[in-house]
């Protein structure tokens, strides 16, 4: 009998184990929410980085041009189809009333899921652009 009181049992019993298998769940569930967060994020800053693009190719074809002839040509907006998601473009024009100064405005769009996202920037231009002609670059005013 009295070998028998002094041995125990080594295990865990019921309580422990469903505790653990908590603690274990919650971790893993955590961990997988910020793994997700960070996708998600790192998609979205992917697409500001592709809209920060698109937008100084844009505010680059508005100097070449001119802003005079851009204004000339009366189109402000529009879509980008050959980047995913759709982007759209949109630019305005302020003249300044000096020294021929615009005022460009290009804001970049899209949406992720359904929230629409933008970028924006502006700059002054001052009505000449450069042109290629023949081979040539001249100065137009």
């Amino acid at each position: 009998m009295r070998a028998m009181a002094t041995t125990t049992r080594a295990g865990f019993n019921l309580v422990e184990t469903l505790v653990a298998s908590m603690i274990l769940s919650g971790a893993v569930l955590a961990l997988g929410a910020i793994s997700t967060n960070a996708l998600r994020d790192t998609r979205l800053n992917q697409h500001y980085q592709q809209a920060a693009t698109l937008l100084d190719k844009q505010l680059n074809m508005i100097d070449y041009v001119g802003i005079d002839q851009f204004i000339k040509m009366g189109r402000t907006d529009g879509d980008i189809e050959d980047v995913e998601p759709g982007y759209h473009w949109e630019a305005t024009t302020q003249y300044q009333n000096t020294d021929n100064l615009y005022l460009v405005t290009v804001r970049i769009t899209w949406m992720e899921g359904k929230r629409p996202y933008n970028v924006t920037a502006q700059t002054m231009l001052d009505g000449t652009g450069l042109t290629a002609t023949s081979g040539t670059t001249t100065t137009e005013k």
